[in-house]
């Protein structure tokens, strides 16, 4: 059916990488870092529970932000500017919803005609010298159940809602009325098989269109 909503995960969803993972690595605390972050996109643990605990460990300044948003644009899923062109063309309201960081997501965002205020992520904020300051500890979506909170917000009217990601935190928004594709181009994770309401393992994020259109 077709969707007068349409929301996508960012990490290992338009792009191949995990922001926060890729921010560790380049501080040098990768490791522990990865593991933690599949756990939460696991359901293993709450999301909320390790947010600030990992940007405390990777602490990342302005200059930090800046080389992991060209990483998001040099890594992106194949097919992403085709599937966002495709649903632009019929009208389709798109929203990107990431527990990631907000200002890393944006360049990506612009490429893809995607306005900032349709840009639901997590703000990092820094002191004068741009230096890390810490983050938005009010954001829902920082906490599990936040991407449900976001499309709630966006759809008063109830209109027809599809979320699609890689994590279990996508798969959340089905608490808001939405229908969800699980997307295992990247990484394909068995809680979200399970709780998908379709899920496509296709590298080519076109794939989803079959559903969308």
């Amino acid at each position: 059916m077709r969707f007068e909503i349409v929301c996508f995960d960012c990490d290992s969803t338009l792009s191949a990488i995990e922001g926060i993972d890729e921010l560790a690595n380049r501080a040098g605390c990768g490791a522990a870092m990865a593991a933690l972050t599949n756990a939460a996109m696991n359901g293993e643990v709450s999301l909320e529970s390790i947010y600030g605990q990992r940007l405390n460990l990777i602490r990342p300044d302005k200059d930090a932000i800046d080389w992991v948003a060209e990483l998001y644009i040099a890594r992106m899923v194949q097919g992403v500017p085709e599937t966002f062109q495709q649903l632009q063309k019929q009208g389709t309201q798109i929203h990107i919803i990431s527990g990631g960081l907000k200002q890393a997501i944006l360049p990506l965002a612009a490429l893809l005609n995607i306005d900032e205020q349709q840009v639901h992520a997590v703000d990092v904020l820094f002191d004068d010298k741009g230096d890390y300051a810490g983050f938005n500890q009010q954001s829902p979506l920082a906490r599990n159940g936040g991407k449900t909170e976001i499309c709630l917000q966006l759809n008063p009217d109830k209109l027809t809602m599809a979320m699609i990601g890689d994590g279990h935190t996508d798969m959340e928004a089905k608490k808001a009325g939405a229908f969800c594709i699980g997307f295992g181009g990247v990484v394909a994770r068995k809680i979200v098989q399970e709780q998908a309401d379709v899920f496509t393992r296709e590298p080519d994020l076109q794939a989803v269109l079959a559903y969308l259109v």
